[in-house]
Order: structure tokens, then sequence, then C-alpha cells
């Protein structure tokens, strides 16, 4: 063979191994982009086969923010069927969570620690917020400051939150809870004595604080601001509900941060579409919210993860035992499922 005919013969020979080089890459890439696409439908299938969540929620702006979810479909797009169920109070919403009506339930952490007792024990998830601000107390012209509570007549529904705010504002300033006299009533009617100057003062939240004090022409004596406030609002579910829907529920803690990522990001979009949904304005959703923090990630990883939950139940057990109208002990049963919470802050985005 001439030697043209040899270099003819090793250029067809590497024609055909580039050929064949090129046929073995894009069966690779074919083969590669199948996997792939079946792991993601299979994803999705498996998100498809959630089980629906019925979850209790009163009116509460910390809690309402969940509505955006709904209305922007990051449940959807969690794999999720949430149904929200609408109670008057946190007591009978905690109740039918505990009784098995419910699979999760928005209630402040002080319902917690008081709810009935049963065949199960209640579980905390996640903290949806803090209140900073939100709740305070209002008082009549003549009334400047907590220290002036003594012998006086105060608002406040005993066992709720709002008892919980007065015992906090109460320890704030060395007052015992037994030199105030507490009416044991709601908010509303507590804003309609304080309007006839029937009452001293009162335990309420915003924005029929602000509202009160303006039309009584009195004065705020204390904020949630004031202190590190054992006024948190948690998910709270069951064990029995962690062990058999533990996927749903992961899914809806993601789907939380979804929401606060939102707050972050776009907030004005947020209130508004929430709002919408209440029947207020925006503007209005927005300043109620911002008298509290948010559960974010970070609120998650500091209440969670640093010891701050169980030190507040703590905290709740002394201040229920130091004034005993409420006629409730604290629950010694209440779980802190670390677990969920903190998959979803590790999955969360991926």
């Amino acid at each position: 063979m001439t030697g043209k005919a040899q270099t003819g013969t090793r250029q067809l020979l590497r024609r055909c191994w580039l050929t064949l080089t090129k046929w073995r890459s894009l069966s690779v890439l074919c083969v590669l982009t199948l996997a792939v696409s079946l792991i993601v439908n299979a994803c999705s299938l498996a998100q498809q086969q959630l089980a629906p969540l019925r979850v209790g929620i009163v009116s509460w702006a910390g809690f309402d923010i969940v509505l955006y979810a709904q209305e922007a479909g990051l449940f959807k797009q969690r794999g999720l069927d949430v149904q929200l169920i609408r109670f008057e109070n946190q007591q009978d919403s905690t109740r039918a969570m505990l009784r098995g009506n419910l699979d999760a339930n928005f209630a402040s952490l002080w319902d917690v620690v008081q709810s009935d007792s049963g065949s199960d024990k209640p579980a905390v998830l996640m903290v949806t917020n803090i209140s900073h601000g939100a709740d305070g107390i209002v008082a009549q012209p003549a009334i400047e400051s907590v220290a002036n509570l003594r012998g006086k007549r105060v608002g406040a529904k005993l066992g709720t939150v709002n008892h919980l705010i007065l015992l906090e504002a109460l320890k704030l300033h060395q007052i015992k809870p037994e030199e105030v006299k507490i009416e044991d009533i709601s908010n509303e009617t507590a804003v309609d004595l304080m309007q006839q100057g029937r009452l001293d003062a009162a335990v309420i939240w915003q924005p029929l604080l602000g509202e009160t004090a303006q039309a009584i022409k009195g004065n705020i004596i204390f904020t949630t601001q004031e202190v590190d406030s054992l006024v948190i609002d948690t998910l709270v579910s069951r064990s029995t509900i962690i062990r058999q829907k533990k996927a749903e529920v992961k899914q809806f803690i993601m789907a939380w941060f979804d929401i606060m990522s939102a707050v972050e990001i776009k907030p004005n979009q947020v209130f508004q579409k929430v709002a919408q949904n209440l029947g207020q304005k925006g503007e209005a959703f927005a300043k109620d919210y911002a008298g509290l923090k948010k559960g974010d990630i970070a609120m998650q990883q500091k209440m969670f993860l640093s010891g701050r939950l169980p030190e507040a139940i703590a905290q709740m057990a002394e201040l229920l035992k130091s004034d005993l109208r409420a006629g409730r002990m604290p629950r010694q049963d209440v779980e802190i499922n670390t677990e969920i919470v903190t998959t979803a802050i590790n999955e969360w985005k991926l």
C-alpha cells in the first residue's frame, strides 16, 4: 500500500471513530436525560399521593398569613391539599386537634400548655410568630404606667393569651398578680367597658389596642415589645399524626418557608393577597403583621435548636402557678418535635 493510500485509510478510520464516539455521547446523554425525567416524574407522583391535611385556624395576622399559600398556589406546588378550618377561639381548635378532628392546629403555645388531657399528647412542630408589640395593655387617662395598676380593675380573659400578657407586664414591674383585680371578659367586652369608663385597663391586641387608646384618650402602658415575650404562636399537632403524616407535615412547613420568603422579598404583594381574602385593605393587614416577629427559618433555628422552647414552657408554668385564677395547671407532656422542622429546613428549595 502506498503512503497516500495509508493516509486515506487512517483518515477514514479516524472519521469512523469520531462518529462512533459522538453516538456514544449522545446515547449517554439520552440515558441521563431519561433518568432525570423519571426521577422528577416520580417525585411529582409522590407529591400527588400526599394525604389531605386539615388544619385549624383562628383570626390572627400571624396565622392568617398562611392564606397566601392558597392564593399563590404554594400548597399545590408542594403537592398538598390543605383544608383550613376556621374556629372562634384557640381552645376549641386545640381541643378538636387533640380529639382527632384536625391533623394540626395554629395555636398559642400558652393554649397548648393548658390544653385538655387526652389519649394523645400535643407536639409543637413550628413557630409561626412571636408577639413584638402586637399585644398590650390600654389604660384610662389617669393611669400612666403598669405600676399604677395595683388595686385596679383590668379586663383579661383568664387562661387566655391576654392573661399571659398581663402576667408578663406585672412580673416586669414586680407586681404580684393578686394585687390586681382581673375581670374575666372577652376582648370585645373589654373594649366596650373601657369606652364606658367602667374598667381601669384592659389587655387588647392590635388594631383594637391603638384604636381604643385613641377613642378614650388613654394610654398604652405596656406592649409585648418590652419583653422577650412568651406570646409564642405555633403549629401544633399530636404524636400519632407525626407518625402517620410526617411527609405531609414536612411539606406544609416547607410551604410556610415559601411564605416567609415571599414576605421578605415582596411583602406588599403578600399582604394585599391575604387582605383581599379577609376582606381587608393590604395596608391594614401589613400594620397588624408589623407587630410580630415572623416565623422564618432563623426563628425556627433559634426556638428549636437553642433550647428556647423548653425554657419558655417552663416560664409559662411558673406564671400559671403564680396566679391560680385561671384554674388550670400546665401540661407536663408537651412534645417539642425538632426532627420534622430540621428536615424541612435542610430540604427547603432543594
